[in-house]
């Protein structure tokens, strides 16, 4: 990120980046690769897995016993690490857009090694959650310094942030028990939901445990504090569920839907859940707030676009879905599942 002073004449002047920001900046398109190739390969695993196993999009788990899926996940950990050091060298306003590149890498790769492909409205949609997402973080107030665990704990049970933590958990009891069941084959949101709403709170969790990790390593231990422990909790508990229904949600649609759709959803709670709990509002002005408002419109579109055209890429309109399709190919025939679902269930 450029480093700017005044001048004499009441203009600016580029000063160029601090070897800091550089750092920052090298990590975080890093983590974007890793994260983006993550998705491909865990779907090869997922789809390898599934052709001799039960799916994990109707509840089996045999992708545990899959190296390639591993090889997935350990690419996603090494970009979630890479993303998470970045934060310690550059400004969230620098670090978090660079995460839509890892919708265009995802997308990318997709298109090459799974042979999945967007209807053009669906691209475009594409290009407008990250336009919007990239709106919105641009231009969402900084964060606030913190300086020990204490204070995020403080921050953590104020009254506002435990009424967001409350309703998160609350809807994310009834997607899992009700909705799921009923919709997950046929309705990707569900799957994305949960993975975004508990994202939220995963991410407030991670901030926590960066500080006292921070501050552990400059000379004043963290570890010994309960809250500690209690964030790392929080995290621990959060990612296995993201994981869990993320895996679901990928072996079940289209890889290419799936990925930009996470981001905008997990993005949009993640601004949301800092600005309660960090109480940035407060530090906004007018025009702050109008163009994140804007860059939410722009998402809701984009995700509109996605969610409407995904099937489209493939030939098969939404009113077949909804009806019985016959499969030319491998004669059988099946009643309201998806065409991602039925070929997440052939070999590779």
């Amino acid at each position: 990120m450029a480093t700017e002073s005044a001048d004499n004449g009441g203009g600016w002047t580029y000063r160029g980046m601090s070897s800091d920001n550089i750092k920052g900046l090298v990590l975080a398109l890093s983590s974007s690769f890793f994260i983006g190739a993550s998705f491909i390969v865990k779907k090869k695993g997922l789809k390898k897995a599934g052709a001799s196993g039960v799916r994990a999009g109707v509840g089996g788990y045999s992708y545990l016993y899959e190296p390639l899926w591993w090889a997935g996940m350990i690419t996603m950990i090494a970009g979630e690490i890479a993303n998470f050091a970045a934060y310690a060298f550059a400004p969230a306003i620098l670090v978090t857009p660079l995460g839509a590149l890892s919708i265009i890498i995802s997308a990318a790769l997709a298109h090459v090694i799974l042979r999945e492909r967007l209807h053009v409205f669906g691209i475009l949609g594409c290009v407008l959650c990250v336009v919007g997402s990239t709106t919105i973080v641009l231009h969402a107030p900084q964060e606030r310094e913190i300086e020990s665990v204490s204070e995020v704990w403080d921050l953590a049970i104020d009254p506002g942030f435990l009424l967001y933590a409350f309703v998160v958990i609350l809807i994310v009891f009834v997607l899992i028990f009700h909705f799921i069941p009923q919709y997950g084959q046929t309705h990707l949101m569900v799957y994305i939901g949960v993975c975004s709403l508990v994202g939220s709170l995963s991410v407030m969790s991670v901030k926590a445990l960066g500080i006292a990790l921070k501050l552990t390593f400059s000379g004043t231990n963290q570890l010994l504090y309960p809250q500690t422990w209690v964030f790392a909790t929080v995290v621990a508990v959060c990612v296995v569920t993201q994981m869990n229904y993320l895996n679901k949600a990928l072996d079940t649609f289209n890889t290419a839907v799936v990925s930009p759709i996470y981001f905008v959803m997990f993005t949009s709670l993640t601004i949301l859940a800092s600005v309660i709990m960090f109480k940035d509002w407060d530090r906004q002005s007018p025009t702050q707030i109008v163009t994140e408002m804007c860059g939410f419109v722009t998402i809701l579109s984009g995700t509109f676009l996605l969610h409407k055209t995904k099937d489209m890429a493939d030939g098969v309109s939404p009113s077949v879905r909804l009806g019985k399709h016959v499969d030319e190919e491998d004669g059988f025939e099946s009643e309201g599942i998806p065409l991602r679902c039925q070929e997440s269930s052939r070999s590779p």
